[in-house]
Parts: C-alpha cells; structure tokens; sequence
C-alpha cells in the first residue's frame, strides 16, 4: 500500500471562509441566546465535516485507476469519449454533501489538457449531467501511453468548481488537484479494454479504491 504525499491540511482551505464565517456568527449568537445559536453551531459542524480533507492510501498497482473523488457508482458504461474523441468505459463517482469534496488524479500521468466548459445545475446523479451541467475536463497521458480524462462535474447546488493543475503538470496517482463545492460527480473516461473492478450502487473512496485496471499497454493521445 502507498501513501501519497499530502501536503494539505486536514480541514480543506477551500473551506476555510465558510467554517470561519459561520464560527463567527455562532458565537456571536451565543451571547445573546445560547437556544438561538444551537441551529448555528449544527450548521458549523455540517460546514466542518464537508470539507474534511483527510489523507488516504493508495494500493500499489501501475495499472490502477484510482477514485477521484468519494462517493457512489451510478455510471459503468462504454460511451464516446469527447474531450480525448475516443471511444472509452466511463465510470461515474457521485458525490452527495456528506461525502469529501476533494478531488484527486485518478492516475500517475501528465497533463494533456484542461477545458472549462460553463453549463447547467442539474442533479449531478442524472446520466446528463456529464453532458448538460458546468464541468472541467482534465485529460492526462500515463508512462505506459494511456490516455484518461477526469471531468469534474457541477451539481444542483454546487456552484464552483475549482482545479489547481495545467496542461504539462505532471500528476502522482492520488494527488489532489481540485476541489467541488456543495454536491456533484466526477466522470472518470478510460481506454477500450480497461477493466472495471466496481458496479453500479457501490461506495468509493477517492485514492483508496480501485475504480479499474488499465490494459498492459495502449497509446491513444488525442491528435
């Protein structure tokens, strides 16, 4: 088992306004009803626990597709990949406000591309939402020629999508590199002849779960 480097705090930064503001207001409140700030202080630990950053371990295996995100399985399907215009198995990660926000590469690689595409808020749990909501397509190459595309997807509530890499960065398997605010999904886009090691209806977590296994070797770069 391997454990990333994490050189980010426990508590993600991305939430570190929300958790401050709303401290803030709670003991405000407290002093001048200690029944009123009760709604306040529950609301500050939902704050706290949604963006929990926590580190994670990565099992060994070159070939491994790691999950992206926390969350549940509600895609496993060939479709057309069209950020790499590639055929391609995708796999989905939905993640609902209880699950961790960060997002992590999902392979060792470098990255090929990173698109922005502005779109709707649909429920992140309907098949389209990969192609109608706001989403951020990251497309990276492997040491071994694969190509695999993980694109950040906006739900119902989530309003920003955040992600810290650019084309040529180079990516651990595991590392975190993005962020997604208050409920959404991430789409995981693999090379023909990957194969899945999870069903529709399971429960991932990002790093420590195997979403697949790539083939033993293939060069698909987009042209």
């Amino acid at each position: 088992m391997n454990k990333p480097p994490y050189p980010h705090p426990i508590i993600a930064r991305e939430g570190w306004p929300f958790l401050a503001g709303i401290v803030l207001v709670s003991i405000v409140v407290s002093f001048w009803s200690g029944a009123a700030s009760i709604p306040f202080w529950l609301l500050s630990i939902f704050v706290l626990q949604f963006f929990r950053d926590p580190p994670r371990i990565a099992p060994e295996g070159e070939f491994n597709v790691l999950s992206p995100a926390d969350g549940r399985i509600v895609a496993v399907e060939e479709v057309h990949d069209s950020y790499a215009d590639r055929n391609a198995l995708k796999i989905s990660v939905f993640m609902n406000v209880f699950n961790v926000h960060s997002n992590r590469s999902p392979v060792k690689g470098s990255v090929v591309s990173v698109n922005y595409f502005a779109g709707q808020f649909f429920n992140a749990s309907l098949d389209k939402a990969s192609l109608e909501n706001e989403r951020n397509a990251t497309v990276l190459l492997t040491e071994h020629g694969h190509v695999v595309t993980a694109v950040q997807v906006a739900g119902l509530v989530a309003k920003r999508i955040l992600c810290y890499i650019k084309p040529g960065d180079p990516l651990y398997a595991g590392q975190r590199y993005g962020f997604i605010r208050f409920g959404s999904r991430v789409d995981v886009y693999l090379p023909p002849g990957s194969r899945p090691r999870v069903a529709i209806g399971d429960k991932v977590q990002a790093t420590s779960t195997v979403l697949a296994e790539l083939p033993d070797a293939i060069a698909d770069l987009p042209e």
